[in-house]
């Protein structure tokens, strides 16, 4: 039996690592195309105009969590499901009946945001002249639900491929339709950008949408009611959360906004994006990929719980050494991505890099509340986070200014990571394997110790350490990971890059 269990967790790290690779390559772009994006906006609107953009952006997500109803990611659950099962029918049907309910949503989501245009823009920004933005804004809600239909099918059917490439396509058209209508309208070109960067993101996912047949032969009233009835109840719980988490990131931009300015929370937008660049590789492959393959293994607990093992030690290994380099790094990082005016997010940015750390250790435990449908437990533990997390933000904000906003999100991972790990015990009876366990008392300290030279030391000995830090850190993942899976077994591109890093 033991070589079989080796086996299986070979195949299964070089599934993570593969799946990685190629979403993370994709992320990469991604980036690249994100800094360039950051860096024009960033000069050509400065910290008040980010901080503006960043405000938009968050009434946008919000609505459109709102409007949604989570069924983007309860489709994909649905699909991941009657893929595992080999129920062809039923991902058709799905996939049809969550196309036709999105248009419906979209619809009813852009009409609400635009009637409410007026309040919401006297309560973000006191001024009422805001709210034409908002009713332009209201469109990219239709947009972004119009895609959902689509991506939700391609990501159910784990084509990962067409993943990789819907994101490269979406962060090309987000820079090349941003910077222009930016530079030529200025603020007044925010909202514009924020909505063709939506239309362009529909045109790309319902091109490599429509490559995926379907046929559904008639099926009864009955069935599709059943079908929209289970997309609606676990989508219900998810759009509860999306609208908690984006909800909590509204407020603390608001408090931010109250407390010290416009400016502040272009900071504090700056510093949010840099802080989570590197981790989003590794959390957009775990969405992207680890998600549907869970959720088709769901019920074996003792399988699920070797997954999520396994997962969260492959994360732990590519994500700490990025972050303690970005934490090392975040004064050359603030000024190469943005401009010398937003410095004032370095100690932000650092506060957010621990915060991801943590976040990437508690994540793929959040993914079995997900995969086995806890509604209870999901909508509570999110309940439980926003609190945290917009408290905190309340607190410490009022205490120790903008930086306090980045402690916040920390103290919010430092709690909710304690809160997950509790309810999977009850769950699936999860525990942390020996590695995963070795593995987070090395770089967790090692963080924290990076943190503290860098507050308490002079530039330049605080530096050395974290880069010391870094690479001590990077060789040891190397180490490991080339033990957990033999480089033979990896694509040509990614085993020449192992043997260059060995």
């Amino acid at each position: 039996m033991e070589p079989r269990a080796n086996s299986e967790g070979e195949r299964t790290y070089t599934q993570i690592l593969k799946s990685t690779a190629l979403i993370g390559g994709s992320s990469v772009i991604t980036v690249l195309f994100a800094i360039i994006r950051n860096k024009a906006i960033a000069m050509l609107l400065g910290p008040a105009g980010v901080g503006l953009m960043g405000l938009y952006s968050s009434i946008a997500d919000i609505s459109y969590a709102i409007a949604g109803l989570g069924i983007q990611a309860s489709g994909v659950r649905q699909i991941a499901e009657a893929v595992g099962s080999r129920d062809a029918e039923r991902v058709a049907r799905t996939a049809i009946v969550l196309r036709r309910t999105s248009i419906v949503l979209g619809l009813l989501g852009a009409l609400l945001l635009a009637a409410f245009a007026l309040p919401i823009a006297n309560f973000t920004f006191g001024d009422h002249s805001y709210a034409a933005g908002i009713v332009l804004l209201s469109a990219s809600i239709l947009l972004r639900l119009l895609a959902d239909g689509q991506i939700a099918l391609v990501q159910g059917m784990r084509d990962i491929a067409s993943l990789a490439r819907i994101n490269v396509l979406a962060a090309f058209f987000s820079t090349v339709i941003s910077i222009p209508l930016i530079y030529v309208l200025g603020t007044s070109g925010i909202v514009v950008s924020l909505v063709a960067v939506a239309a362009a993101s529909l045109a790309t996912c319902w091109w490599y949408g429509r490559k995926i047949r379907i046929s559904l032969s008639a099926t009864s009233a009955l069935n599709v009611r059943r079908e929209v009835s289970a997309l609606l109840k676990l989508g219900v719980v998810f759009m509860i959360s999306g609208f908690l988490t984006l909800g909590a990131a509204y407020a603390v931009r608001i408090i931010v906004l109250r407390a010290e300015g416009i400016a502040a929370a272009g900071l504090y937008q700056a510093a949010w994006t840099l802080g989570g660049l590197y981790a989003s590789f590794i959390l957009q492959a775990m969405g992207t990929d680890f998600y549907p393959r869970l959720t088709a293994v769901a019920k074996d607990d003792a399988e699920c719980n070797r997954l999520v093992n396994e997962q969260a030690e492959v994360s732990i290994l590519l994500a700490g050494p990025g972050l303690i380099a970005t934490l090392t790094a975040a004064p050359l990082v603030v000024r190469l991505l943005y401009s010398p005016e937003f410095y004032g997010a370095v100690d932000l940015v650092r506060w957010i890099c621990l915060g991801m750390m943590l976040r990437i250790i508690s994540w793929p435990m959040g993914f079995i509340v997900l995969a086995k449908g806890a509604k209870g437990a999901f909508f509570w533990a999110e309940v439980a986070a926003t609190t945290a997390h917009v408290g905190l933000a309340w607190f410490l904000v009022g205490m120790f200014g903008t930086v306090g906003a980045g402690a916040a999100f920390f103290g919010l991972y430092v709690w909710h990571s304690l809160l997950i790990y509790i309810i999977v015990r009850r769950l699936s009876g999860f525990r942390w394997s020996d590695k995963n366990r070795r593995l987070a008392l090395t770089f967790l300290p090692a963080s924290a110790l990076v943190f503290g030279a860098l507050a308490l030391l002079p530039l330049w000995p605080a530096t050395i350490f974290g880069l010391l830090m870094t690479a001590l850190s990077g060789a040891h993942s190397l180490r490991v990971l080339t033990e957990l899976v033999p480089v033979s077994s990896l694509p040509a591109t990614i085993r020449a890059w192992f043997s260059r890093a060995a």
